[in-house]
Parts: C-alpha cells; sequence; structure tokens
C-alpha cells in the first residue's frame, strides 16, 4: 500500500502561491535528483567503486487546510474533502505541466492557501530515472546487476498498488491524505508500461483516446491521419487539419502537418507491432485523439485503462463489433450502451461487481449526434439504424457453445441488447480511475439467430462499416472537446472523500 507518510522530508519544503512557480520548483528538484542517479549509475555502469548507497526521492506537493472552505459546487474536482494535510509525490514535470499547473492553481483558488513543494521521503527507483529505458540492467555485466539492488533503489510493487483510487487507502496515523489518486512510482510505472506495450512514448498520448479491438479500424485512422498531414486545397479544410499538428505511429515515427509548414518526417516505424500498438493525431494542447488497438479480451481491456489511466484523459470511448442479441437487430446496426452486465471477472477484486457503472450524459449525447451528423438520420429515423441498451461483457470468447438455455436466459434477464469481450471492462475501468467513458458498438454478427461471424461475411461488413464507425468516434470526441472539461469530468464519477485531483 502506498504510504504517502513518507512525503515531507523537513528542511527541503517552500511555499507558493503561484502556479507556474510552485511548478518549477518540481521540475528543479526532479530534473537535480534524476541527473544525479543517472550519473552515478553511468559511473556503476563502468565499474567505478561505490562507497555508500545512491538514492535520491521524488519531488512532493502539500496543502495544509484549517478550515473548510467554501468551493464552487459544480466542480468536480481542485478541492479537498474538508480540514487536514493532504499530499502526493510527483514525477515527469515535463510530461504533466499543463496537468500539474491546473491542479496546483485550483487548490490555490479554492482553498486561499500555499502550496508545499519539497523532497519527498519515496526514492525514484534507478530505472525510473531513465525516462525512456526501463530496464537499464541490460547494460550491465554480470557482478555489477547482481549488487544492482545494494547501491540503487529498484521498483517496490508496495508503493504502486491502486488502493487509493479502489478507496481502500488508510493514511498512517498523522500522516497526510492522498492529494491524488496515483503516487508517483505507480505513474512512473504506467508510463514505462505504455511504452513497452504500444511502442510509442507516453508524451505522443492524447486526451481523447479510442479503443478498438479491431485492426480495420486503426488502418483507417491511419489513412485519416495521413491525409489530415497532407496540405489542403481550401481555407476551410486547411482550417481544419491544421488544428492537428502530427500524427505519429509505433516506433515514434512522426509525420508532420504540411499545411504548418514544410518539415520532413522523423523516427523509424516500429520493426514489428507491438502488443497494443496506438496511434496519435496530436494537437500543440494535447487534446487530439489517441487510438489504441487492445485486441480481444477483458485482460487487454483491463491492463491498457490501467496503464492510460494515469495519463488523466478526458475521455475514452469503446469503438468495437459486437453480437447482436435481438432480431429485430441487422448487422451493421449500432448500439450505444447505457448499461453494462459485467461477466468479464477482471475487476471483480477491485471494482464489486455490485457496484453500477452509470451511462454518462455528456458522453452519450455526444455519441448520439455524432450517429445522427455521420448517418444523416435524425430522430425516430435514428432508430433504424441505432439501438440504446445494455451490453453484456463475457470472458469467454466460444460462449456459444455453452450451455444455451442458461446463458440466454440470463441474457434476458439482463435485457441485454448486444454482447462482446471488452466494453464493460473499459467502461468500469474509466468508473474506478474517474475517466469519462462510453461505448459504440456496430453488429457484425447474430449467433443466436443463426447469423455466425464468418470470414467472407465478415470482411464485407468490415468493408461497408469501419469508415463510417470510426467518423462517428471522431466525431463525438470533437463534440465532447468543444464543451469544455467542466461539464465532461462528471461529479458523478467522484466519491464523497474524493482526493483533490482530477
Amino acid at each position: 500500500m502506498p504510504d504517502e507518510s513518507r512525503n515531507a522530508r523537513p528542511g527541503s519544503v517552500a511555499t507558493f502561491t503561484d502556479a507556474d512557480e510552485a511548478l518549477a520548483a518540481v521540475q528543479a528538484i526532479y530534473d537535480a535528483n534524476c541527473a544525479f542517479l543517472r550519473e552515478r549509475f553511468a559511473a556503476y555502469a563502468r565499474g567505478e567503486a561505490v562507497e555508500e548507497r545512491i538514492t535520491r526521492c521524488y519531488p512532493y506537493v502539500e496543502i495544509k487546510i484549517e478550515k473548510n472552505a467554501r468551493v464552487d459546487t459544480r466542480l468536480a474536482y481542485g478541492f479537498v474533502a474538508g480540514p487536514g494535510t493532504y499530499a502526493t509525490t510527483l514525477t515527469r514535470p515535463d510530461l504533466f505541466s499543463r496537468y500539474y499547473r491546473e491542479q496546483f492553481q485550483q487548490l490555490l483558488k479554492n482553498h486561499g492557501q500555499p502550496i508545499t513543494i519539497g523532497v519527498s521521503w519515496q526514492p525514484i527507483p534507478i530505472q525510473f530515472a531513465f525516462a525512456e529505458a526501463m530496464h537499464v540492467e541490460g547494460r550491465l555485466v554480470p557482478e555489477r546487476l547482481n549488487t544492482l539492488r545494494d547501491v540503487f533503489d529498484l521498483p517496490d510493487l508496495v508503493d504502486m498498488d491502486d488502493s487509493i483510487v479502489n478507496g481502500t487507502h488508510v493514511a498512517r496515523a498523522g500522516g497526510p491524505t492522498p492529494l491524488a489518486m496515483f503516487t508517483a512510482p505507480r505513474v512512473d510505472y504506467s508510463l514505462h508500461r505504455l511504452a513497452h506495450y504500444t511502442a510509442t512514448q507516453p508524451d505522443m498520448f492524447q486526451n481523447y483516446v479510442l479503443f478498438t479491438n479491431y485492426q480495420f479500424y486503426v488502418d483507417e485512422f491511419v489513412r485519416i491521419g495521413h491525409e489530415l498531414m497532407q496540405s489542403a486545397g481550401n481555407a476551410e479544410e486547411r482550417k481544419y487539419r491544421s488544428q492537428y499538428v502530427a500524427f505519429c505511429e509505433p516506433g515514434n515515427r512522426i509525420t508532420y502537418n504540411a499545411n504548418l509548414g514544410a518539415k520532413p518526417p522523423v523516427g523509424e516505424p516500429a520493426a514489428r507491432l507491438p502488443q497494443m500498438p496506438a496511434y496519435h493525431l496530436m494537437r500543440d494542447d494535447a487534446c487530439g485523439i489517441t487510438m489504441v488497438n487492445i485486441g480481444i479480451g477483458p485482460s487487454n481491456a483491463k491492463t491498457i485503462t490501467d496503464h492510460v489511466a494515469v495519463l488523466r484523459p478526458h475521455v475514452w470511448l469503446m469503438l468495437g463489433h459486437c453480437a447482436g442479441l435481438r432480431r429485430t437487430q441487422q448487422l451493421g446496426d449500432y448500439v450505444l450502451a447505457h448499461g453494462y452486465v459485467r461477466d468479464d471477472h477482471v475487476l471483480d477484486a477491485d471494482l464489486p461487481i455490485s457496484v453500477p457503472v452509470p451511462p454518462l450524459a455528456e458522453v452519450q449525447v455526444a455519441l448520439e449526434t455524432a450517429v445522427a451528423r455521420v448517418s444523416g438520420l435524425s430522430g425516430y429515423e435514428l432508430k433504424r439504424i441505432m439501438r440504446t441498451g445494455t451490453v453484456a461483457t463475457i470472458d469467454n470468447r466460444n460462449w456459444e457453445l455453452r450451455d444455451q438455455g442458461e446463458i440466454t436466459r440470463r441474457l434476458s434477464q439482463s435485457r441485454a441488447v448486444a454482447l462482446d469481450m471488452e466494453s464493460a471492462t473499459i467502461a468500469a475501468n474509466g468508473f474506478r480511475f474517474r475517466v469519462p467513458y462510453g461505448t459504440l458498438l456496430c453488429v457484425s454478427d447474430r449467433p443466436l439467430h443463426g447469423e455466425l461471424k464468418l470470414q467472407g461475411m465478415a470482411n464485407q461488413f468490415y468493408r461497408e462499416r469501419v469508415d463510417q464507425h470510426l467518423k462517428i468516434g471522431m466525431l463525438a470526441l470533437e463534440l465532447m472537446r468543444g464543451q469544455g472539461l467542466d461539464r465532461l469530468h462528471s461529479r458523478k464519477l467522484r466519491a464523497f472523500a474524493e482526493s483533490a485531483f482530477q
């Protein structure tokens, strides 16, 4: 369990009433301590003698509140629950500068108290001092590798669990209450796992995220991404394209927008695709669109969302295919999830199955609006191609081979209209991590009615539907981006005694 009582190191603190100055202090501490660790590791790798243990710690932020504050009750974050001391460790201020600045500004505005920046007691694991190289051990000869733990701090899972977001964290007596949902080591761990799973660096990720379970969607997203990077012929199209400054693919291959000036691509495409490749349509404000092909199954869905969550995205959506469960559905119809049957089991220990995962109005409206605009249908006519209902997510891909009576009875009792293997996991993890979420699926087979997903039928279906479905998802994200964050980050996702950071 993360120990936030290890934060405050006496004698190494400064107070601030300006968010930019506080952020600069965090950056200075982090840069100096990581530089020291990298320098000493280089000497260690060269075989130089080490006479004492080498440790440097993360920066931290703390605020002390003596009385209840009157805050804007429309806000979903940016304030603490009541009087007390609140603190958290911080990492990668270069990556999280916008995020940290906003959180500091909210605290200062809502409470009128200075925030304290200092050096914590939480060691920086030597691997995490290298932003792009987790496995530094590969540089060492066996003799040095065997003594690495005796010289440097290594990652410790005790400091990385999700007890804060799960609501099970208990602060040590006399220690501060967590100010954020993730400790610095937990964030660093996920940043390195993201680079491993997606073959793109975390600073490429955008705040609006699409997850899909089919390569067809990725192929179309890549086509659109490259098209947007090309020079446009008219002013209106050039203005739209120019909001996206670059397109990034696995291997950190970056293609720049020709509408913003000629600039050659940089980086090389990944020699082979990673487990869950990511593609990023980038904006200067990081509010572009990221698409990740998560593959198939709830385990992958949980894995990637566990790690993307530390980036604090503004929303994530699932776009994928599903089995239609109603006779009135047709292949190619859309399903807008307003409820979930969680039969995936991968989150049972973190989010009890009894906890409802509600639909979020802001996301639902954006998705329905996007379907209407792209399809050209509206009102009652929209019901011809889209159904709102419960989506069941199951962990058994071959559920059709089980006793049909048992499973169809459960699906009928839940009023499920569609079944897949990822959507409920992604929604439930969004609820758990306080990340707005939504699901729009496309019916690709109807196994209960004799229409199985066979190769010839599937290929024809994918070609006909993928383009429209992806346009709907991208438009929905752009609509939500235009609404502003105050509406999107819903209070429905926040607990009654919640950490202040979004």
